[in-house]
């Protein structure tokens, strides 16, 4: 999908090269460049989600034959018994199969999530480190960049996690400063990365590794308060959740996100999805 997208992108850039291309047209070849990257976007999460399930069918398909052999019978057995038990069987085998697929679609963490976009949740800029700029995020049109496939730092707070979806900022330590979707005591953070079996690059040293939270005092530009420091490990589960080892009296409408290390990569850090749970305390 990717290379052909590259060689998509590169049709348009030789039919631009090749004609003078007037403020209109060049409008138009935006507007169908966000098009196809929209659309690969979609197909490349209907892909992922297909993987999954194949994993899952797979596992099942292994133990089938311990389950036939739990069901055998002898050639002499009363046939519509045998019927029924591979009914049972069948039966049993469908439900277990919806049942792990329901659980896939579930969120893991099982805890609401504060730091929520589409709860109310939102980024301060002003107290939030400038995002990565690349070159290679940028379309170009005689040679002035037009149009820019940069993450945004409220990528942090949306569950969409696949490859590339991330927010990114220059070097191994940033931060960000996220208005909650209401005061709260928070009581504990998560941390999502992508794992290397799906990275593109079969990496993930820009995953942040030291990081620590803290609360702000007064609104958003009030004291900050300590809420711990932690460890996001490259080889544990992609979804991490770190209890918080200081406890707060008052309600807290914002929570500031420090990273302090990554993993290794010499230019950007990314993140790409970090949660705040804790008990409503008050109004926002």
């Amino acid at each position: 999908m990717i290379a052909e997208y590259g060689s998509r992108l590169s049709n348009y850039q030789v039919m631009v090269a090749r004609s003078w291309v007037s403020l209109t047209e060049a409008e138009w070849l935006q507007g169908e460049c966000r098009k196809e990257s929209q659309t690969l976007e979609s197909n490349l999460r209907e892909i992922l989600l297909l993987m999954e399930q194949i994993d899952v069918l797979k596992a099942l398909l292994r133990d089938t034959p311990a389950g036939l052999h739990n069901y055998s019978w002898s050639p002499d057995g009363d046939p519509m018994e045998a019927q029924g038990q591979a009914e049972v069987m069948d039966k049993e085998m469908s439900n277990l199969v919806n049942y792990v697929l329901k659980k896939l679609r579930e969120d893991q963490v099982q805890m609401a999530d504060y730091a929520l976009k589409s709860a109310g949740a939102s980024i301060v800029e002003a107290g939030t480190s400038e995002s990565y700029k690349s070159d290679k995020a940028k379309l170009y049109w005689h040679g002035i960049g037009f149009l820019n496939h940069e993450m945004p730092p409220e990528s942090i707070l949306q569950p969409d996690v696949h490859p590339g979806r991330c927010w990114a900022f220059p070097g191994s330590q940033g931060h960000a400063l996220i208005k909650l979707a209401g005061k709260i005591i928070p009581t504990s953070v998560t941390m999502e990365h992508i794992s290397e079996k799906v990275s593109p690059s079969g990496s993930i040293s820009s995953a942040p590794k030291e990081f620590s939270v803290h609360g702000i005092s007064k609104e958003c530009e009030g004291e900050e308060i300590s809420l711990g420091r932690f460890v996001y490990n490259r080889t544990g589960t992609t979804v991490q959740t770190f209890e918080l080892q200081h406890e707060v009296s008052e309600p807290l409408l914002c929570v500031k996100l420090r990273i302090l290390s990554n993993w290794g990569h010499p230019k950007y850090t990314c993140l790409y999805r970090f949660r705040v749970h804790g008990r409503p305390g008050g109004h926002s």
